[in-house]
């Protein structure tokens, strides 16, 4: 047989067993739409290149799989001849997306951890889905080349659009070598190999800024949206909240979607005698969240959790919502509105929902169907605030 026929034939058994893995996968309990994929092409290309290049490291051995969305690397990874995964998520979404993938297809050999303890010494392979934010693949690279072994290699992906060559001085920060590949199927991966010395590198500390208009000092982990800074959505539903209906002891008031935690934060504030509770399906965002609040000397209840899934219906008198508008690397609505029906089931009845939204996306109808009757409290350029009242 030829080298060429041999290559064909290599490629050829990971097609046929990446294929079916890759094919089947769902994004449940993450939001599904016929638009949106539980996969792409920068996770084929990861899990190619691991199987091509660095299966030495792969077959029969414990690997690191960090920002997988719905299951494809780690499962893709078990499919090609992995050990063992351990898999670093940061959302709550993604870690039960996983779950229910790896129990549809049998393959269960994966563990979760933080980011702080997802490296192992017996690795020596790192896949690695490239984060939107520099700071959250920096402090990725870091925990990579700190905790694994001294031969690891880190292969990290995205869609060649959404990359940047700011990511390519990260890794050397950590790595002394940085390989890119070719760009296949709008997919490019870089490769980052020679991790330097453990005790040059320091794990990475949480952003600090003081917000001297909102009085508010923020803080904020890798990885965090919008860093230790105040996103104009936010800052405009803030600038709202002194008109919310005030809640005393014994009332429960929650920041849905909470980010940095600054609108918890500012609702603890203004009704120190309530329970407020600030929830996010990010682990980054529940650090951060809990960090903010400590700094700014209030009591916040920080869940980490998908929605409101795990509070009861009818209890809140009030939620704010600050909705995402992006699924992954996607412009998409589903997940706000989702987020409304669940504002609504745990609402009381003639409880208030107070959101920020983009005034172009006119969700004022959409809140009345799913919440109750709807006013506007505040509108400017870009965002406008209403609060609804549950029926």
């Amino acid at each position: 047989m030829s080298a060429s026929d041999r290559g064909g034939a290599v490629i050829g058994d990971i097609t046929a067993a990446l294929d079916p893995i890759l094919a089947g996968l769902r994004r449940r309990p993450d939001l599904e739409a016929p638009e949106l994929r539980a996969h792409d092409a920068a996770d084929r290309l990861l899990l190619e290149l691991a199987a091509t290049e660095h299966a030495d490291a792969l077959v029969g051995r414990e690997i690191v799989v960090v920002g997988d969305t719905h299951g494809a690397l780690a499962l893709g990874a078990l499919a090609l001849g992995a050990r063992h995964v351990r898999v670093h998520q940061d959302s709550i979404v993604a870690e039960r997306a996983l779950a229910a993938n790896a129990a549809a297809v049998g393959l269960t050999a994966c563990s979760h951890h933080p980011l702080a303890e997802v490296a192992s010494t017996d690795a020596r392979l790192a896949l690695v889905r490239l984060p939107r934010a520099l700071d959250a693949l920096d402090a990725i690279a870091r925990e990579v080349a700190r905790g694994s072994h001294s031969g690891v290699a880190l292969l990290a992906a995205g869609m060649v659009k959404h990359m940047s060559l700011g990511a390519n001085d990260v890794l050397r920060g950590s790595f002394d070598r940085l390989d890119v590949s070719l760009a296949q199927r709008k997919a490019r991966a870089l490769v980052a190999r020679n991790p330097r010395p453990a005790g040059e590198i320091a794990a990475l500390e949480p952003a600090r800024a003081r917000d001297a208009a909102l009085g508010l000092e923020v803080v904020a982990v890798p990885g965090a949206f919008a860093g230790a800074s105040v996103d104009i959505g936010a800052r405009a539903l803030i600038a709202a909240l002194d008109r919310a209906p005030r809640v005393g002891a014994g009332g429960t008031i929650i920041d849905l979607a909470c980010g940095t935690g600054l609108i918890a934060t500012t609702l603890a504030r203004l009704n120190p005698e309530a329970r407020v509770i600030a929830s996010d399906a990010s682990a980054a965002a529940v650090a951060s969240a809990r960090l903010t609040a400590a700094a700014n000397g209030v009591e916040v209840e920080v869940v980490q959790d998908d929605g409101l899934g795990s509070q009861p219906e009818a209890r809140a008198d009030l939620i704010a919502l600050n909705p995402p508008f992006h699924v992954g690397a996607a412009v998409h609505t589903g997940i706000a509105l989702r987020l409304l029906d669940e504002a609504a089931r745990v609402l009381r009845p003639g409880g208030e929902l107070w959101v920020v939204w983009n005034s172009h996306l006119r969700y004022a109808p959409a809140l009345e169907r799913a919440v109750g009757p709807t006013r506007q409290v505040a509108r400017g350029p870009k965002f406008t605030v209403t609060a609804s009242t549950r029926r």
